[in-house]
């Protein structure tokens, strides 16, 4: 199972929206049979079966094993990932006056949507391929006294980055693998919006 799943077409994420469905995704967190759901549900078999179906085409859910009980075989399924992520690529092309705004929240967002796919695509890979995709993350916070100061910290790490760049690219080596780095910046959340958001968001 993994961590994270990044679910970037329609389809999918119309199958998986469904309130129902979201509830066996939650209950498939551990292994299952649809005899087991169907009694924690409390549901009927046949209904939750078709649910099941979809999710399972929608590769929502995987076979985990088939137990033989009697004349009939029991399929225990499980969910595919901990957590869902939607990130649906529907929103027009923001303004090239905007993208040139350093400081500009919607090119933040449209970088981190594009970061995101990108990273997810190759996760996909790395993992029917039964390999680790390397990454590097570093979080941290600052507190500015002023914008002035946060556009003076901007500057430095810019030319910061500039110069980590020009002495380890390698741009004429043919075996060199390329890597994007990006730096993002925001307003921490208020601790209450943030125990606000997830009281009320969804799990999957």
């Amino acid at each position: 199972m993994k961590a994270q799943n990044l679910i970037q077409d329609t389809q999918t994420a119309a199958a998986m929206m469904h309130p129902l469905r979201m509830r066996i995704l939650e209950q498939l967190r551990e292994p299952n049979s649809a005899a087991g759901l169907a009694r924690l549900l409390d549901m009927p078999r046949q209904q939750l079966n078709y649910h099941l179906r979809e999710l399972e085409k929608n590769e929502l859910v995987e076979l985990v094993e088939e137990k033989r009980k009697g004349n009939c075989t029991e399929r225990i399924v499980r969910a595919t990932s901990r957590s869902y992520m939607v990130l649906l690529n529907t929103a027009a092309p923001v303004d090239s006056d905007e993208i040139g705004d350093k400081f500009s929240s919607t090119y933040l967002l449209q970088s981190a949507g594009h970061m995101m796919q990108d990273v997810a695509t190759m996760q996909a890979g790395a993992h029917k391929a039964r390999k680790k995709l390397a990454t590097f993350t570093l979080e941290t916070e600052v507190r500015f006294e002023d914008p002035s100061a946060l556009h003076a910290f901007a500057d430095e790490v810019a030319q910061t980055i500039a110069r980590l760049a020009m002495k380890y690219h390698q741009p004429e080596n043919a075996h060199a693998r390329p890597y994007q780095f990006h730096l993002f910046s925001h307003p921490t959340i208020k601790k209450q919006d943030h125990e606000k958001r997830n009281e009320s968001g969804p799990r999957h």
